[in-house]
């Protein structure tokens, strides 16, 4: 039976909670102000919490931080009546799971809001729907907190600015926002403003009528109308001129646009989702981008990690893409520690394309060597790490440290406790490596799962892998 936590100074709401709650025969508590939860003897027995956040006593934002600082497990939802975009934003940020304002007008959706949150699933729905997305997540931890935040994000009506390195992936997480959604039926329509000249944007997003110009045979609809109710992504908005970054910004206060030719306005609800490589703050700065367009676009900033800021994830990733494409070669140890310490500037689509040139000049190699690779990725290191002998794996080091203390345990070996201790303090970092690492594997890299698995906090995680 799920223990619901619930905090509001309006006692009509509170009594309607308690009593619907009990009705789904779910445990109830019920705090009026922020002195009676501080009162509560225990905040970790609660799977959910509905906190308003206007008490008359305390700030609804402060309590959610101390639910996720004493119950890290429990899921919390904001409650108000004044909603800002902003603020809850700010509540997803800190760890709440949804934003509910009031009045409920539909009891069916607090419901079915609840029953999700109690829901026991053995993986977590933003990791599901990473995959549907071909979005790869690996082992790290900045990944999945982005796409943890995107998913909850997602059914929000706001925009939302992606930023990233070229080739990060922004146009993924754009589709991923869209299906996790409620507009996963609607259209997703991408955009690259930088692919299309500037005399030829316009039209293209606002579409045009017949004779409006030469050439305009016939009535033509924009990127704008064909979205509909869905999502228009528009990719490196940077890119797109002055004078059409105006009607983009009436776009985003107004939802109306107009036609090339045509006086009347036309209306849209796409939503709006902008990514862009470059700093947009910067731009403006350089008078190349509007500021009042730059405050409508980042509602919200996702920043996608480039991939050198995660060099585990290079030999999973490599491993997925060779699965995907049905690849038959392998790396040496040798080419993949220079994959693992190249610095990757085109990011995950210069990994693809090298993975694509391989295939293409070695169809018969089974075994990529360093002297395969461009040059520009092992010019960095030197002769000597290249020419290495390959590293012992975690399989050839394990057998060899067992066999060593069989023999100290027969007496075949004199003892020596100081080489010993050595000996078992450096297995100790490689053991607990190689159980995080099938751990990760076996729970689509969630960080979480892996730390209640074993019994280890996420930051004895980041230890043991070398991160911090």
């Amino acid at each position: 039976m799920a223990h619901i936590l619930v905090v509001d100074d309006e006692q009509e709401i509170g009594r309607f909670l308690t009593r619907l709650f009990k009705m789904k025969e779910m445990e109830v508590t019920y705090a009026e102000s922020g002195a009676a939860f501080d009162r509560l003897s225990r905040h970790d027995q609660f799977d959910v919490a509905f906190v308003d956040v206007r008490l008359s006593d305390r700030n609804g934002l402060e309590l959610l931080k101390e639910l996720k600082r004493k119950a890290p497990r429990c899921k919390v939802v904001i409650m108000t009546g004044y909603s800002t975009v902003r603020m809850a934003v700010e509540a997803i940020q800190l760890g709440a799971e949804d934003f509910l304002e009031k009045p409920f007008e539909h009891i069916e959706a607090l419901e079915e809001l609840l029953d999700k949150l109690t829901a026991q699933k053995e993986e977590e729905d933003y990791i599901q729907a990473a995959l549907a997305a071909g979005a790869f997540l690996g082992t790290s931890s900045d990944m999945h907190d982005l796409y943890r935040l995107a998913f909850k994000l997602a059914a929000k009506q706001i925009t939302i600015l992606i930023e990233g390195e070229t080739g990060t992936g922004k146009e993924v997480l754009a589709r991923f926002l869209h299906q996790s959604g409620s507009r996963a039926e609607a259209p997703f329509i991408g955009v690259n403003c930088g692919a299309i000249s500037e005399s030829l944007l316009e039209s293209e997003l606002f579409g045009h009528t017949k004779g409006a110009f030469t050439g305009a045979a016939s009535d033509r609809a924009g990127y704008v109308e064909t979205a509909g109710s869905g999502t228009l992504f528009l990719d490196e908005i940077a890119e797109a001129s002055l004078a059409t970054q105006v009607k983009l910004l009436r776009v985003l206060e107004t939802g109306e646009f107009f036609k090339i030719g045509d006086p009347a306005p036309k209306r849209t609800n796409a939503r709006i989702i902008a990514a862009s490589h470059t700093n947009l703050e910067q731009a403006v700065a350089d008078g190349a981008f509007r500021e009042d367009l730059l405050y409508r676009l980042d509602v919200v900033k996702l920043v996608i990690p480039p991939l050198r800021k995660r060099p585990s994830d290079i030999p999973l990733l490599i491993e997925a893409y060779k699965q995907k494409q049905r690849l038959p070669f392998s790396f040496s140890p040798e080419a993949m520690e220079v994959c693992m310490r190249y610095n990757w500037p085109g990011n995950m689509r210069e990994l693809g394309n090298l993975l694509q040139r391989l295939a293409a000049l070695y169809p018969e190699e089974l075994f990529v060597t360093p002297e395969m690779l461009p040059q520009k990725m092992t010019e960095t290191l030197s002769t000597k790490r290249m020419t290495a002998a390959p590293a012992p794996s975690f399989d050839q080091e394990w057998r060899r440290f067992s066999d060593y203390i069989a023999d100290l345990y027969a007496g075949n070996e004199p003892i020596s406790l100081d080489k010993l201790m050595q000996e078992m303090k450096g297995m100790e970092k490689r053991v607990a490596e190689a159980f995080i690492q099938k751990s990760l594997r076996e729970t689509a890299g969630s960080r979480a799962q892996t730390a209640e698995r074993l019994g280890i906090s996420k930051r004895k995680i980041r230890y043991y892998l070398n991160e911090t």
